[in-house]
């Protein structure tokens, strides 16, 4: 039993998910995602957390099982079942991790052409899916962004999401309507233009 990691953030306005070239066979030299076989007395969660310190040096964050993968030809070596687990989290968190890394990039899930190994492309495919279907009824968004953000960064990263421009009165008067943000009365510094407001999670992580 296997657990495998969606990691996704947004940098520079795509949607990016966290790859590990692999050093060993099988599929050496190939990217897949951060993974591990399971440890004795760990539990699911305990696995999928531990390959989110070990790789991203994240503790905590956001995260929940997406699905299980079970096809009996998916892995060369022997049948290995992986449960898939999807984490969101700001850029900025994964930065100075991925820095002391050579083996490990934030890539744009629309620019993967080679081949991934085992079956991870699909993984990452299903993750999408499950991220797009959650933003109507949902407050996943803010789990990509900092404490403080502005409903431009907000629609940034939603934009980034379902991969196309949204309507931005429209967008906006939504998300208000939702209660999951506050305003807080700060406005961004030195800007070119009308300082925007800061705006902050109303809810915590929890409610996710």
């Amino acid at each position: 039993m296997t657990v495998d990691l969606v990691l996704m953030t947004v940098v520079e306005g795509r949607l990016s998910v966290l790859v590990q070239r692999r050093a060993h066979p099988p599929f050496a030299g190939s990217l897949a995602l951060p993974g591990s076989f399971v440890g004795p007395g760990e539990t699911l969660e305990q696995a999928a957390r531990r390959v989110l310190m070990e790789k991203a040096s994240m503790a905590e964050g956001w995260l929940e099982q997406l699905y299980t993968f079970g096809d009996p030809d998916r892995d060369p070596r022997m049948r290995v079942v992986s449960v898939a687990y999807f984490a969101l989290m700001p850029a900025a968190c994964l930065a100075d991790a991925v820095a002391k890394r050579e083996d490990l990039l934030l890539a744009p899930v629309a620019g993967l052409q080679a081949p991934l190994a085992f079956d991870h492309a699909a993984i990452i495919e299903l993750a999408i899916e499950r991220l797009r279907g959650k933003l109507d009824y949902a407050p996943v968004a803010l789990a990509l962004l900092p404490e403080l953000f502005t409903l431009r960064d907000l629609q940034e990263v939603h934009e980034a999401i379902i991969g196309k421009a949204v309507n931005k009165p429209a967008f906006r008067r939504r998300l208000l309507d939702t209660g999951w943000i506050e305003g807080t009365g700060q406005r961004e510094a030195q800007t070119a233009f009308r300082p925007a407001e800061f705006y902050r999670r109303a809810m915590p992580d929890s409610s996710l």
